[in-house]
């Protein structure tokens, strides 16, 4: 084919990608929006209810305001820099809606929003792959209502969540013949999270030989690789100790660090196979294809290869999490199944081909397995403390340190200390803090059997005092607390 052929089927391709004007009450633009407000709105009461965590939510909530103030972002909860988490320098790009205003919704919002965009490069690819407009309007349906996407919106707060609609445009700038977006979404995806690196290298591998896309592929392999040794290797090795990086621990049987590990999986490979065919990840299978297994062949499943990192670890691994469709696992591997649902229906396969009858399926899965009833069930456990929990909230002075559980911690983690209930609430180290907020109500599971005896302690400190006590819920203050600096009045 020469460069003429080549230009003239890039103009053909862009023509026929242009969203439809109108699709009645089911456009692709009114989709998106209000799958984004529906997100964002169950992300935020489930926030409001006191059900997100400092893992992960107050994590990355405390660490952006601090980039925001110009203090290092060392998080209290993790007690290292946030680079040495996960490498995910897009944080820093996230600072300046704080400086706009510090709100933890500013986060919920983004999530949302990168979650429900990831329908408008779905409905794209589809297009460009040559299904109709009613299918390639169904496959965007089949992305937002795939549970993982509504779970992990619920489940506080991920960096890798706006990862998703750069990866998949990469894939459809490489098809478009758009190198300089490609670069872009290639670079965006890569300050996320360390470990979609291996994603990357795994897509540009599936570009470079089954898409036949050299260029694209080349550059995406070298770029996974190339950061892959120098987050690993160097940057979060600066920021924290090489025992404490984030995941390490779940492969231990396999090596003390990442390149041990790695060499391993090739060295004892007994090891890797005992732990991959087990009845779990049986389960993990089915849950992840149950959604779209109406659309997959074998004949069509190359796009998968971009997957394989992700479900290998997913796999080997004994930690539960990582084989559901709750937690933020299983995300990188959403946008192959797609484009390999998108090319076996491009080639007329895959049982189900009308639009009803692919929505209806994706409804089905949806209301089988998203997490929407938490909202009638467990999410509304604490509301009998709901009011007296706020007002302990409102008592608490800007800036001060404070000691308090994993579900409260979300709420007061705009100061530079913020720990949990542990091993730190022993009664020597109570005067580290200027207060202690409990709620022996509803405690979180890990603190059920301390917090009454640092209740009790803190009772008998004379250092502290109770400063507020409604409905079992408690805030302790250390009596020599300074009062807030007055401004005269004019």
């Amino acid at each position: 084919m020469n460069m003429n052929d080549t230009s003239e089927k890039s103009q053909n391709l862009a023509r026929r990608l242009v969203v439809p004007k109108a699709m009645g009450l089911t456009s692709l633009t009114g989709m998106i929006v209000v799958s984004a407000l529906i997100l964002f709105a169950c992300s935020s009461l489930r926030h409001a209810l006191f059900q997100s965590a400092a893992f992960d939510l107050g994590i990355f909530d405390q660490a952006i305001y601090l980039i925001s103030q110009g203090e290092p972002p060392i998080s209290s909860f993790i007690n290292h820099h946030i680079m040495g988490d996960h490498a995910a320098w897009i944080l820093y790009l996230l600072a300046p809606l704080y400086k706009i205003y510090p709100d933890v919704h500013w986060l919920f919002a983004i999530q949302a929003i990168s979650l429900a965009l990831g329908a408008l490069p779905t409905w794209y690819l589809a297009s460009q792959a040559g299904l109709t407009r009613k299918q390639a309007t169904a496959m965007a349906v089949v992305y937002l209502l795939y549970p993982l996407v509504f779970n992990i919106n619920l489940f506080d707060f991920h960096p890798e969540v706006m990862a998703i609609p750069p990866l998949l445009g990469a894939v459809l700038a490489a098809r478009l013949h758009q190198l300089g977006w490609f670069c872009v979404a290639i670079i965006f995806v890569l300050g996320c999270k360390a470990v979609l690196t291996m994603t990357v290298a795994a897509m540009g591998f599936w570009l470079l030989i089954f898409e036949k896309r050299r260029i694209y592929g080349a550059i995406a392999l070298f770029a996974g690789v190339a950061w892959f040794l120098i987050a690993t290797q160097a940057v979060i090795p600066l920021f924290t100790e090489p025992e404490r990086m984030t995941g390490i621990g779940r492969y231990d049987f396999l090596g003390d660090s990442v390149l041990e590990i790695g060499k391993n999986v090739f060295l004892k490979p007994e090891l890797v196979l005992s732990k991959i065919f087990t009845l779990p990840n049986l389960e993990y299978w089915a849950l992840l294809l149950s959604p779209v297994i109406w659309g997959l062949s074998l004949q069509h499943l190359t796009p998968l290869v971009g997957a394989v990192p992700t479900l290998f670890l997913n796999l080997l691994t004994d930690h539960q999490p990582q084989k559901d469709l709750t937690h933020q696992y299983s995300l990188p591997v959403l946008p192959f199944l797609l484009l390999a649902v998108i090319s076996t229906l491009a080639a007329g396969g895959g049982w189900l081909r009308s639009r009803r009858a692919i929505v209806l399926w994706s409804l089905v899965a949806f209301l089988a397995l998203a997490k929407f009833g938490y909202f009638g069930s467990i999410y509304l456990e604490s509301i009998n403390t709901w009011q007296a929990t706020r007002e302990a909230i409102s008592h608490i002075q800007p800036q001060k340190s404070i000691l308090t559980d994993n579900h409260l911690a979300p709420h007061v983690a705009h100061r530079p200390v913020v720990e949990l209930i542990g091993s730190s609430s022993s009664l020597d180290q109570l005067t580290e803090f200027e207060y202690v907020l409990l709620n022996l109500r509803h405690p979180w599971s890990d603190s059920q059997e301390v917090a009454p005896e640092l209740v009790n302690k803190l009772r008998h400190n004379p250092q502290f005092q109770l400063g507020y006590e409604r409905d079992e819920v408690y805030l302790f203050e250390r009596v020599n607390l300074p009062s807030p600096v007055r401004k005269p009045s004019p």
